[in-house]
């Protein structure tokens, strides 16, 4: 293991080696994320005071901070303990008082006696028609005013942790900042004219104005850029890595994907084509494949899944294709199965229902290659489960598997490719943040046949329209979800929604039409619920969220969401991809309850006037931000302290493609440029990457 750059042995001392920093403020730092010097330099100020000389307090719009000289007038000390200390002062034009809780008479006839002259910086406020200045935050001399500094900048603080020695500890941490050696290409510095690495530090530490707090201003970009570049790196190394790792190489025959495409009633999209051979040429390499599949509601990524899993068929492995719940799983082998049979290819399911005897015998079959291709839960993780030849792993819906299960599928095939299969489109930059280190294929057609989803918006009051349109479909035939709102935190709340909707609409439209799926019930209970909406046994599904993914009933065509505005607008795209399924047309119902908010406004109208999923996620998240997008306790991503990945995607777009050439021309950065990103790298404790240089 390398071990890290003597340059940085100062930013990565203890908290306690800084001035005034005692071992209880070290400690209560903790809560700012603060542990070592280097994060105190990363701990950026989020705004200023002015602190300009002025005049006199006449005049200025209190409350307000000011700055002014004063002469120093009578000390008036408490009559009774614990009562303010005040003490007289004049500016220019006015007299005020300054006013001091539990202080020090000796202290303060010295730091402020009386005749002398001042100038006092702090708060000022108007106390029963006089003008007060509290506890004021600078006093000095006249001839040391410039210690004031004219514009103060203002840190995020934490509990124990006050503005002035946070300050003062930042401003220690700033003396240790080293000179480094640029890791930026230099035509990018030089067009964006950014100041280097030592520079940019010291100067957002020490905002003029208020303007020098924009991310766009140079310094600030720089350090941003820094983080991106770090972070793309540390992917790109990762990326570097697997694809040294051995992969298999699977090249199918075509046979048995010709047998299938050849059956089906329609003809597949462009899209649907070119991601077949991008993923059967990642087949077919020496490397180990890591592609993720990206495609809206109802693009038809099942079949461009299945066309991979029968390449390697044909080439004498086996696949896997994995869901998150039982009823996805059950759904991928409904809609498999036929595609399967056709080509005489053996697909079976596992689940955590399958026990005992029937187990066994599936466990024993596909040891044996007797079955080709599995669909499961994550019951396929499970250690007895072992594959005679494993070639290619296939995970649905991302979201709900982290790098770590990306892996651990691997591990049970040595060395098997893998595909990613997502339904929520993913804005570009947090692609780039999450699966910077995959290839990404994505299918932006809809096959042909699909009819659009006609989206109206509909306030909560004519609720009773919406009903009699429900009659009338139901009579008619057709099938219709009703989604009830997200209440509270609480699923409990959301329930009881559910209910009260429940118990009206089986009173108007008749007992055995409507059914209830919600969050709580046993799995066995919402599978049977499911089960009976697929059939066609129910005509009304009535659901909290629990239908959001991936379920299939081609003759529901109404979709209708209670309180719309409450949800997020990744999450309504999915709700309404759930209709327009089949040939009919479809329609999506988006009540809400009056007034609705800007934002609201806003989002509902998005979802009326486009169905194009990628354009309703990048909305999505400029009006909501990375972390509420994809809940940023589980989501992965990476917790940038400068750099903000809403407004800054195009920064990370350029620091992805300058990470990719470095380290395509350098491999194990041993270049000049190579050696100063391994510093960056050090510093920003990307130590994953580190270790795959030493290991590389």
């Amino acid at each position: 293991m390398s071990a890290r750059p003597e340059v940085l042995f100062p930013l990565f001392a203890a908290l306690t080696s800084l001035e005034g920093v005692g071992p209880k403020t070290a400690q209560n730092m903790g809560g700012l994320g603060v542990e070592k010097p280097r994060d105190l330099l990363f701990l950026l100020p989020f705004s200023g005071i002015d602190r300009t000389l002025k005049e006199t307090v006449q005049g200025a719009d209190l409350p307000a901070t000011l700055t002014v000289e004063v002469e120093v007038g009578q000390h008036r000390p408490p009559r009774n303990k614990g009562g303010a200390y005040r003490i007289d002062v004049i500016d220019s034009q006015i007299a005020f008082q300054l006013v001091f809780f539990h202080a020090r008479g000796d202290y303060l006839s010295k730091l402020l006696p009386t005749g002398q002259r001042r100038v006092v910086s702090g708060k000022v406020e108007l106390f029963d028609g006089l003008a007060q200045m509290v506890h004021p935050d600078h006093t000095v001399r006249v001839e040391d005013a410039e210690q004031i500094p004219s514009f103060e900048p203002v840190y995020p603080l934490t509990a124990g942790v006050t503005q002035k020695p946070l300050s003062k500890s930042i401003a220690s941490a700033l003396e240790r900042v080293p000179q480094l050696d640029e890791w930026i290409d230099s035509t990018q510095k030089d067009l964006k004219k950014w100041p280097d690495w030592q520079a940019a530090i010291k100067t957002v530490h020490a905002p003029k104005s208020i303007g020098d707090l924009a991310q766009t201003v140079p310094a600030r970009e720089r350090l941003a850029y820094d983080e991106f570049m770090a972070h793309q790196l540390t992917l790109g190394l990762a990326r570097a890595n697997r694809r040294r790792a051995p992969g298999v190489e699977s090249h199918g025959s075509g046979t048995l994907r010709n047998q299938v495409l050849s059956g089906l009633p329609y003809k597949p999209t462009g899209a649907q084509l070119r991601a077949i051979d991008e993923i059967t040429a990642d087949l077919a390499s020496p490397q180990r494949m890591n592609r993720l599949l990206q495609g809206d509601v109802g693009s038809g990524k099942t079949l461009v899944a299945f066309m991979a899993l029968l390449a390697v068929v044909e080439a004498g492995g086996q696949g896997v294709m994995m869901a998150p719940t039982e009823i996805l799983a059950r759904q991928h082998l409904e809609g498999l199965q036929p595609l399967a049979e056709s080509a005489g290819v053996v697909l079976e399911l596992l689940t955590g229902r399958d026990k005992g005897r029937e187990r066994e015998a599936k466990l024993s079959a596909l040891k044996e290659k007797k079955i080709q291709i599995l669909v499961g839960t994550h019951a396929v993780f499970q250690k007895d489960v072992e594959f005679s030849d494993l070639r290619l792993a296939i995970v649905d819906e991302q979201h709900r598997f982290g790098v770590r299960q990306r892996l651990e599928l691997g591990r049970k095939g040595e060395n098997a490719d893998v595909l990613v299969m997502t339904a929520t489109p993913i804005p570009r930059s947090l692609a780039l943040a999450q699966y910077g280190d995959m290839d990404v294929s994505v299918l932006d057609e809809k096959p042909a046949g699909r009819q659009p989803i006609k989206t109206a918006l509909i306030s909560d009051e004519r609720v009773n329209e919406v009903v009699s349109h429900l009659r009338g479909a139901i009579n008619e035939g057709r099938q219709a979800y009703w989604v009830c709102p997200l209440v509270g935190e609480s699923e409990v709340s959301d329930l009881i929604a559910a209910e009260e909707r429940f118990k009206t609409l089986r009173a108007l439209l008749g007992d055995d039409v409507v059914r209830l799926v919600h969050g709580q019930m046993p799995p066995s209970e919402k599978d049977a619920a499911m089960a009976d909406f697929v059939a066609g046994r129910v005509q009304v599904l009535v659901a909290t969220t629990v239908i959001e993914v991936g379920v299939n009933v081609p003759n529901a065509t109404i979709m209708v969401i209670e309180r719309a505005e409450s949800f997020g607008l990744a999450q309504l795209h999915q709700l309404r991809g759930r209709v327009g399924r089949g040939s009919a047309a479809s329609t999506c119902l988006l009540m809400y309850k009056a007034p609705l908010s800007e934002n609201g406004q806003k989002r509902l109208t998005v979802l009326r006037e486009t169905e194009d999923g990628f354009q309703i996620s990048e909305t999505d998240l400029q009006m909501r931000g990375a972390g509420d997008l994809i809940g940023t306790a589980q989501s992965g991503l990476p917790r940038f302290r400068v750099a903000d990945l809403e407004s800054q995607t195009a920064l990370m777009d350029v620091a992805q493609s300058d990470a990719r050439k470095l380290l395509h021309d350098d491999p194990k950065l041993t270049s000049a440029r190579g050696k100063a990103a391994r510093v960056l790298l050090w510093l920003m404790e990307q130590d994953q990457a580190i270790r795959l240089i030493s290991v590389g």
